[in-house]
Order: structure tokens, then sequence, then C-alpha cells
């Protein structure tokens, strides 16, 4: 039996999935809220979650389409004061019921942007679209700080930023939508929509002469990209509680874009790992506060130079892959023990 062939069924599949990934969300909110874990730790998990999201969709636009952006922040920066603004304007009890919402309404109007800025800048490849791209970010941090002036009433607050937020990111609600995200991006990239955009990024020319609308697709990409990183700012802004434009700059857009190189551009497990790396090792080295940032960029460093493709490379790990392989050996040694008794009962007779 070839080690390929799906043992599993695709719906026992899902299942499998959904109960281990209830099961961790149950243990880790249990540990949490008994305190075993403290508060400070818990935001920083919390915090690692949200990283994945913008890791793993910016994954989509850079690894699996093949570009260059640089303007996630500012898809980030939308989705976080869409979703505090409507946080802020809902009466004080209200807020937990409002969240689901403001997320919802941060990575649709991220994902607007997305299209109308993906639709030219898409047009442009390489070092064009990384420029482009990075001027739209710079350009929705400066109209957050003096569109109040413009409208003549207070909205984002300029410089000063968006204060006394809700609280409202916990752990389960951050690690929720990070279990959506990566069930609907591996979804996607399993569909023939998602071969259709992996055929872009091996060769853009010869999938277009296949009968690819690659402009449809690279458009989806990019939006998909922007929708999911508007949602991690709403969880972002109801994790901090206060928001200032200059916190979503240029380099937290390569903060971002380093998370997924360092993973493995295409590698969905590699952004996951790195996300969760790269968040959590800047607050474990703050006792060593004057070196930290030195050996946080000497691991950078030393990765790349070693393995410039990313840890991961384009690998993707599968869990029920593992497990159709370990049935496959376990029948297989099941089998040959069968035959050696089989041998050695005619070798006795």
């Amino acid at each position: 039996m070839s080690i390929n062939k799906k043992i599993i069924p695709m719906p026992l599949r899902y299942i499998i999935n959904a109960v281990l990934f209830g099961a961790f969300l149950y243990i880790m909110n249990h540990i949490i809220s008994s305190g075993i874990i403290s508060k400070y730790y818990s935001g920083v998990i919390s915090l690692i979650g949200i990283y994945i999201i913008l890791a793993v969709s910016l994954n989509v636009a850079t690894g699996y389409l093949g570009q260059l952006p640089l303007g996630h922040a500012g898809f980030m920066v939308i989705g976080a004061y869409t979703s505090a603004i409507i946080m802020k304007s809902v009466a004080a009890g209200s807020t937990g019921v409002a969240f689901p919402f403001a997320l919802l309404a941060g990575g649709i109007l991220a994902g607007v942007f997305g299209l109308i800025i993906g639709i030219p800048a898409l047009r442009l490849r390489g070092d064009y679209l990384a420029i482009l791209t990075l001027g739209f970010g710079e350009i929705i941090r400066v109209i957050l700080l003096n569109i109040d002036n413009v409208l003549g009433f207070t909205l984002t607050n300029g410089a000063a930023g968006l204060q006394k937020i809700p609280k409202t990111t916990t752990f389960l609600i951050t690690f929720i939508c990070v279990g959506i995200t990566i069930f609907a991006i591996h979804t996607l990239m399993k569909s023939r929509h998602g071969r259709a955009i992996l055929s872009i990024r091996e060769n853009e020319i010869a999938a277009e002469a296949c009968g690819i609308n690659t402009t449809y697709y690279k458009t989806l990409g990019f939006v998909v990209s922007a929708f999911f990183a508007g949602i991690a700012g709403g969880l972002f802004a109801g994790y901090i509680g206060i928001l200032s434009p200059s916190d979503f700059g240029f380099m937290k857009s390569i903060e971002i874009l380093v998370m997924v190189v360092l993973g493995g551009m295409g590698s969905m497990i590699g952004s996951v790992l790195s996300a969760t790396v790269l968040t959590a090792l800047p607050e474990l080295l703050r006792s060593f506060e004057r070196y930290r940032m030195v050996v946080y960029s000497l691991i950078l460093v030393i990765v790349m130079i070693f393995k410039p493709s990313g840890l991961f490379g384009t690998y993707d790990f599968s869990l029920n892959s593992l497990l159709d392989k370990l049935i496959l050996l376990f029948k297989g040694k099941r089998k040959n023990g069968q035959k050696n008794n089989e041998i050695k009962e005619g070798a006795e007779k």
C-alpha cells in the first residue's frame, strides 16, 4: 500500500483536528484561569497568537503567492482602529457581545483596502511592489495622524492615539481566531484556487498561458492576507488597550516579514513556530535587557546564513499524514510478524 494513500477518511481527519484543538484550548484556558500561569505570561501567550495570525496571513501573499508586500502593518492598523472605535462607541456592558462584530468589521475594512490597493499594486513585481505597499502603509499612518483636523471632530485622536479601549482580548478568543485563520487558509490552499495561487508563484507566465486569471488570483491572495491582518489588528487593540499610529510604522511590517522568512516562505508550520519564538524570545531575554536585542539579532543572522530558505523551507506538517504513516507502519510490522510466525510454524511441522 502506498504511503500517499489516505487511510483516514476526510471527515474523520477534520474531527480529529477539531477534537485535539478543542482539547488544547480547554487545557490552556483552564491553566490560565486557575492562575497556574501568571497574568503577564498569559498576556504574552495572547500576543503570540496575534503574531501567528499576522505571520500566517502574510505568508499567503509572500510564501504562497510569491509577492513582496511591505504594507502588512497598514492593514493591521486599519483593523485595530476600526475595532477600537466600534468598541469605544458601544455601551460598557455590551463590549463582550460587540467584540466579534468589531473584529469582523476591522477585517472586512482591511480586506476592502487590500482590494483597492491590490488591483493596481499587483500589476507590479519585486522591488516596485514592495515600494508601493510600503508607501501605502505610511499613507495610512499619516492619515490616522491628521484625519481629525480634516473631519473637524475627534475620531482617531491624532498623535495622542486612542486610549481606554476595552481590553476584551483573551487567550480563548485569540486562539479561536488563530484556529479559524489557519483552517481557512489551509482549506483555501488545498482547493483549486490555492493551486492556482501556487502556480502563479512558480511561473506566472506559464500560469497565464494555461488560462489562469492571474490578476484575479493575485488580488484574492492579497485580500485574504489583508482581511486576517485586520482581524489580528482588532485583537491587538483589545489586548493592549492603547493605540498610536507610531506603533504601526515600517518596522512593524518588517518584523512580521522576518517571521515569515525565518520560518520559511510557503510553510504554515514555519510561520507559526517563528512567530511563537520571535514574540516570546524578547520577553524571555528581558532580564538581559542590555544584551537581549544583540542575541535576538544574532539568532536571525545565523539562521539566514545557514538556512537561507528558512527553518522549514516550504515544508508543511500534517498530523493526518503522520497518523497515516503510523498506521501503515503498524500494519507492515503486523504483517511481517504474521509472516514470521507462519514460517516458524512451517519449520516446526
